[in-house]
């Protein structure tokens, strides 16, 4: 799985290098999207594979990132919940950018490419499957901090949203699976993440029952 999700990346890249700025504006999310009459949630899914056609280190680092981190998590879970992991965390990612056009009115237009948030989701969970067993995170703990303070620096452009989110929705997953790890354990495993699946989904929604323009009028 992580090869694979290594070489859509790397194809969706292409396109959107090749076909700007059609591709990258199909594929991108921003919290309009999530507006009654403008609602097209397959994007909170398709930008958590697209990059920055502009900014080639982007994709770089993140695939350097996929390669190391997310094979040792694929070898350790098995493929179908490493793809569980990486689809919910970047999922939980698109659901912070929602979330956060209530904090701004002007943020609402503001379109994010979110693979970002599902490598930040593959950090967490490598945090939280190395402090179950016992093993050293000082490492981890610095490159997370290293990203943190990037992702935060002036003139960035970087949606901080989509990794805070993407890692919250790593940590949780992660959590899961460690909590219900046992054999026995597998549908109280699926039960749960299915859950956490479906809450997000739920506060992908969060528009629809509360107006965006309550917070503006």
């Amino acid at each position: 799985m992580t090869y694979w999700i290594i070489g859509i990346c790397v194809a969706v890249f292409a396109l959107q290098w090749l076909i700007q700025p059609f591709v990258t504006q199909a594929i991108w999310y921003a919290p309009a999207y999530g507006i009654p009459g403008q609602f097209e949630p397959w994007r909170m899914v398709t930008s958590m594979f697209a990059h920055s056609p502009g900014f080639i280190f982007h994709i770089l680092l993140n695939m350097y990132s996929l390669w190391i981190f997310g094979r040792t998590l694929e070898l350790f879970l098995g493929r179908w919940r490493f793809l569980a992991l990486y689809l919910v965390s970047g999922f939980a990612g698109s659901v912070m950018v929602l979330l956060s056009g209530y904090l701004s009115q002007d943020y609402l237009l503001t379109p994010v490419v979110g693979a970002s948030g599902a490598i930040f989701g593959l950090l967490g969970a490598f945090l939280v499957i190395q402090r179950t067993g016992g093993g050293q995170t000082r490492q981890l703990l610095v490159l997370l901090g290293i990203n943190f303070v990037i992702t935060f620096l002036p003139g960035m452009n970087i949606a901080w949203q989509a990794h805070v989110g993407g890692l919250i929705g790593g940590l949780v997953v992660a959590a899961i699976y460690m909590y219900a790890r046992k054999p026995q354990q597998k549908w109280l495993r699926v039960g749960l993440v299915a859950a956490w699946a479906a809450a997000l989904i739920v506060l992908s929604c969060a528009y629809f029952v509360v107006p965006y323009t309550t917070f503006w009028s």
